[in-house]
């Protein structure tokens, strides 16, 4: 069974927008990374079924004066399986951790979006001495971890076989806009080139295990853990969020906003989950806002 996909298909095309890819050997695998810029380190964690594209029209408009890292996690898009990883969600959170160590990167702003932020919550609950900031796009948190809509993937991944199909249909660009794929993730259609390289991985068998494997260990215990911690956190925070979120409502970033100590929130508009797709401007120019604050102020 090969564990990785091969550089010139599709799905392993990343923006070169993002910066030099490495490949980082951790006790747990093959990790890469997308390395660029220079200054104070800003760490991007994608979730489930993206990978580190997700963050290609972001990244540039900061890699002129700050270090941009965009992780690419073994959350179903990406390229060379880990067999071996921990690939729940605290063992994703410490993926992210290992990381941010081998590059001697921290302490870091860590953006996280989707699934990503609550990889992040659980980072900054584990080693808030490595985050300096945090950003945290719509994304889980409490007891919603997963939304409820997506528990037909948990059943996909417990029922043999069931994620054959689920892949095989990926393959199709119309499947890709259901409400069941990435349809209200995103409320604009998202370009081939990363559609592809986010819906084709699956399809190897080896990074289908993986994702299966990443399904099913997402569990609100988690998230609901990392909470109890948010207090402890007394460095800035930025709820970049998307007003109107389908699947992580206002709510949830407002009850962010009054469990952490020092923060705020500033709401995308027009956007669906994945702001970074939608509605990138108005993105960096919440977090530039959050970074020239927050480098005043603290």
């Amino acid at each position: 069974m090969t564990n990785t996909i091969t550089p010139e298909s599709p799905a392993a095309w990343r923006d070169p927008a993002l910066g030099a890819r490495r490949e980082l050997t951790l006790p747990q695998g093959s990790l890469t990374v997308f390395d660029s810029g220079n200054g104070d380190p800003i760490v991007f964690v994608h979730g489930l079924l993206v990978n580190a594209n997700l963050w290609r029209k972001i990244i540039p408009a900061f890699s002129g004066e700050y270090r941009c890292v965009a992780i690419d996690l073994p959350f179903g898009s990406h390229t060379t399986a880990m067999p071996d990883a921990d690939l729940t969600p605290t063992g994703l959170a410490d993926l992210v951790i290992a990381a941010i160590e081998d590059l001697d990167l921290g302490p870091v702003t860590l953006v996280g979006n989707d699934s990503g932020g609550a990889v992040s919550q659980l980072v900054v609950a584990t080693r808030p001495d490595l985050v300096a900031r945090l950003v945290l796009t719509s994304c889980d948190a409490y007891e919603n971890f997963p939304p409820s809509f997506f528990d037909y993937l948990g059943l996909a991944a417990r029922t043999p076989g069931a994620l054959v199909p689920l892949a095989a249909s990926m393959r199709l660009r119309p499947a890709r806009r259901l409400p069941i794929a990435y349809g209200w993730l995103a409320r604009r259609p998202i370009d081939r080139a990363a559609s592809d390289s986010y819906a084709l991985p699956v399809g190897v068998k080896a990074i289908r295990s993986d994702t299966r494997r990443a399904i099913l260990g997402l569990d609100r215990k988690h998230t609901l853990a990392a909470a109890r911690t948010f207090a402890d956190f007394k460095k800035p925070v930025l709820l970049a969020w998307s007003a109107g979120d389908r699947f992580f409502p206002d709510k949830y970033a407002e009850r962010m906003a009054a469990d952490f100590p020092d923060a705020r929130i500033e709401w995308i508009r027009d956007s669906g989950t994945f702001s970074p797709e939608d509605q990138p401007e108005q993105l960096v120019g919440a977090i530039r806002g959050f970074l020239t604050e927050t480098s005043a102020g603290h």
